[in-house]
């Protein structure tokens, strides 16, 4: 977390030329230094050439010394220009104390026209400005630098080495310090502390804790920084067991932790789960009067939110000092992160009345708090500080903005930042696909997925998941399994995100068996993965299947949640397993503890009606502890439909439009009851109602895939330019079902028509059409996929299960409410629907 609000420079682009240029140096060290220069290093590192007896030396000297310590960079350069009116009259000792004003004031061409005009130099010369250059994140000039001083033959002290393996360090290049350790033994450095501590800290950026330990094990004398940055080294690798040793190795002989210290042990702890030592360490903490330090007060903050306790989390921060923009965006980022988006957002305008400048970090999970509440406006207020700060080329914090735009309904103001942004990552575009799919624009979703393949993105699991909902969205299958191929050529293809995606995909798609041999072939499963497959199961009517794949959740050991119920309650629903329905919903409360939600009131409501027991469901809405919504009262009224109850469907209907009074699916609902009763009055009154209120009734349309393209149908369509086969297929179908045995069901048309009109009009229904076009356009013996916007009638159900009986082909049709898997002459709803 330390690091969290800090950042490495950009990697260079010629590492190979700085890995040559230390190779070059090792080489040279190792095979050309002379004895001489080895007992050079052997004396005090700050030895340097002491100033002339001449007055001028010594008096300018005194007074850039007095700069440096004041921190006035203007005085000195002011005092430069009178000394070099006078003929520069200072030697290597003043001269390097006004090179260090220069460093340290960040004047870094003052400092090297400075550096290019000495006389001579010494090895703190060239020290001083290897610093500014590594102040002022120029790393590879700090190399060059280095290398420049070993060639021109300066002593390398211990200053030398700490300076350069530092630079290797925030050039993420810490394993070229190998080389340098090289040289560092052969010229007996490797038992100094001060060499020996950067040694290890570069060791601890690669990973290689074991070095680290043998470096550390042949210091000589060492002190609280060695020991603080062992302890480091083995907390920040992972090493959590020995970071406590070592830890309590160093009270042992006596050194007291400081602030560092305490940061790598608290670290430590929450790897462990220690919490208990944590405690004792707190302890430690507050005898020695570290409780107000910044680092050691994050470690703390992140210590006991990783174990829950808010109290302790909040006490900390107000006694922490809170000038610094770490604590503020610590705790906005746990809120943000933990679902309490309101504190996050509170806590935020807080920070601003304590006139604490917010960085990228803190309008990252500022911005994501505005996201999960859905407030626009609020994150318009945080855009404008945004360009305040100028921060808005930062990558986080665009990504943080594209979000909340995408998250409020204001997908075009997403894009707009997303193509602004001259600093795109894998997180940027998966929050576009993912923000397009859940606006509902699966075909955008899907063209942006090309396009970052296009620009060679890396694509994550957010990706693959994102893109595999956009072909479930638009059941999509052949490009689903193109995708899932996908996965196969990168390190996906196991991910537990991806698989569960996958499953969802699949299920959507009609592949039921598809979806079942991903789920076992999982190495591990979540509770995300479980709940998938069974409502991948409720959704093709296979009820009994989804009860087992519940039980088997259950012999696991993972707990059912309120979604897993909702898939449990919807399958019996589907499959008119009432009893065990009933069963579930009673061990809701009694046995798992989970309080049923409206979903779940719904799905119960629905499984009574759809069972005839239509008072019962009416009674159990009566039941329900809060106001029942629109989606209760129209599974009632759904099931009401089915038999044909006129009144206790017509006050269903009418407490649905009294919340929604433009409902038009419910007017549709209350004409087909009032046509299946033969009450034509009423039919009419209702449909005038609906043409003076400018409503609509949804027209029925199938639609399928073929080699890449969705054709579209509707009732009655005669537009297809393929028709004339279409409608020959038809008749053929017609002439070999009767010869079957098929007698249209005339009720399924709910118009006061004739008889030979009614089946005229049964034969042109929009999934018999598209049956017939898939008939001749697809291979035989292949599986056809039909798409429904509304429930399948009776008589197409009854037909779509002789006709795959005689064609010998497997069809499925996907409505409204569930999958039907039609095979010689069963379909999978078990005629339950």
């Amino acid at each position: 977390m330390i690091r969290l609000l800090t950042t490495r420079a950009p990697r260079p682009s010629n590492i190979s030329a700085v890995h040559q240029k230390i190779n070059s140096f090792v080489c040279s060290s190792l095979c050309g230094f002379s004895a001489q220069a080895a007992n050079q290093t052997q004396q005090n590192p700050s030895s340097i050439n002491r100033p002339s007896s001449h007055f001028d030396s010594y008096m300018y000297g005194a007074l850039l010394q007095r700069c440096l310590q004041n921190d006035d960079p203007i005085s000195a350069m002011g005092l430069h220009c009178k000394i070099l009116k006078r003929g520069n009259c200072l030697d290597l000792f003043a001269t390097n104390i006004l090179l260090n004003v220069y460093v340290k004031a960040e004047l870094l061409s003052e400092a090297e026209i400075l550096f290019d005009e000495m006389p001579e130099r010494n090895t703190v010369s060239f020290v001083t400005l290897v610093q500014g250059y590594a102040q002022c994140l120029q790393f590879f000039e700090a190399v060059g630098l280095f290398t420049r001083l070993h060639r021109e033959g300066h002593e390398l002290n211990p200053f030398v080495f700490t300076s350069i393996l530092k630079v290797l360090v925030s050039m993420e290049c810490a394993e070229l310090g190998w080389n340098l350790h090289a040289c560092i033994y052969k010229l007996g450095h490797e038992s100094n502390a001060f060499i020996g501590t950067a040694l290890i800290d570069a060791y601890s950026v690669c990973g290689c804790v074991d070095f680290a330990r043998e470096v550390f094990d042949g210091i000589r004398c060492k002190d609280m920084v060695t020991w603080t940055g062992m302890v480091a080294c083995y907390a920040e690798n992972h090493f959590f067991q020995e970071a406590l040793e070592a830890f309590s190795q160093m009270r042992l002989v006596g050194f007291k932790p400081n602030n560092f210290t305490f940061a790598g042990v608290f670290k430590a702890c929450i790897g462990l789960e220690a919490l208990d030592i944590a405690k004792g360490v707190h302890g430690c903490v507050l005898k020695t009067r570290y409780e107000y330090d910044l680092y050691v007060g994050v470690a703390l903050l992140e210590l006991y939110t990783k174990c829950g306790d808010i109290g302790n989390v909040q006490q900390i921060f107000e006694e922490i000092t809170k000038t610094d923009v770490i604590p503020w965006s610590f705790m906005i980022s746990r809120f943000a992160q933990s679902d309490q988006s309101e504190k996050a957002v509170n806590l935020f305008c807080r920070m601003r009345q304590s006139f604490v400048v917010p960085n990228q970090y803190t309008f990252a999970s500022a911005l994501q708090a505005c996201a999960t509440l859905g407030d626009l406006d609020l994150g318009k207020q945080m855009h404008s500080l945004v360009l305040k700060v100028r921060l808005d080329a930062d990558v986080f914090v665009s990504n943080a903005l594209m979000d909340v735009y995408a998250k409020c309904g204001r997908i075009e103001d997403s894009l707009e930042l997303f193509e602004k942004s001259l600093n795109r990552n894998d997180v940027s575009w998966n929050t576009m696909i993912v923000g397009y799919v859940n606006c509902g624009d699966a075909e955008k979703a899907l063209s942006l997925f090309l396009e970052m393949l296009e620009n060679r993105a890396q694509a994550t699991e957010v990706t693959y998941s994102g893109v595999l909902c956009a072909s479930a969205s638009l059941t999509a299958l052949e490009l689903g399994t193109q995708i899932h191929s996908l996965t196969f050529k990168t390190n996906y293809a196991e991910n537990t995100v991806v698989h569960n995606a996958l499953i969802d995909m699949y299920s959507k798609c009609g592949r039921i068996r598809d979806a079942r041999l991903v789920f076992d072939m999982m190495n591990e499963r979540d509770e995300v993965s479980w709940n998938t497959m069974i409502s991948g199961y409720s959704m093709h009517g296979l009820g009994m299947e989804a009860l087992k794949i519940f039980q088997m959740m259950q012999d696991r050991g993972h707990k059912p949640n309120t979604l897993t119920f909702v898939g449990v309650l919807s399958a019996c629903s589907n499959s008119g397993l009432l009893d065990e329905g009933q069963a579930y919903f009673s061990s809701m409360l009694q046995e798992y503890g989970i309080e049923p939600c409206i979903e779940h009131y719904s799905c119960m409501v629905r499984l009574l009606g759809r069972s005839g027991h239509l008072h019962k469901a009416l009674k159990l809405i009566e039941e329900i502890p809060f106001k029942p919504s629109v989606m209760v009262w129209r599974a009632l009224l759904g099931a009401c439909v089915i038999h044909k109850n006129v009144e206790l469907g017509r006050m269903s209907a009418q407490r649905i439009l009294e919340m929604e009074p433009e409902d038009d699916a419910t007017h549709v609902l209350l004409s087909n009851m009032y046509a299946t009763a033969r009450r034509w009055d009423n039919v009419t009154a209702i449909r005038q109602s609906m043409k003076k209120k400018g409503m609509k009734k949804e027209p029925g349309l199938s639609w399928i895939e073929n080699q890449g393209r969705v054709h579209y149908f509707s009732a009655g369509d005669t537009s297809h330019p393929d028709m004339k086969v279409i409608n020959g297929i038809l008749e053929w179908l017609n002439v070999r079902t009767r010869r079957a045995g098929f007698v249209p069901d005339c009720n399924a048309v709910l118009l006061d028509v004739d008889t030979k009109e009614k089946e005229r009009l049964l034969w042109v229904h929009s999934e018999r059409l598209a049956l017939a076009f898939a008939l001749f356009r697809t291979s035989s013996g292949s599986q056809i996929r039909i798409i429904k916007n509304l429930r399948i009638c009776v008589d197409c159900h009854a037909a779509m299960k002789l006709i795959s009986k005689i064609v010998q082909r497997d069809i499925i049709i996907r409505d409204m409410n569930r999958f039907h898997d039609f095979h010689d002459g069963i379909c999978s709803c078990g005629d339950y629907w």
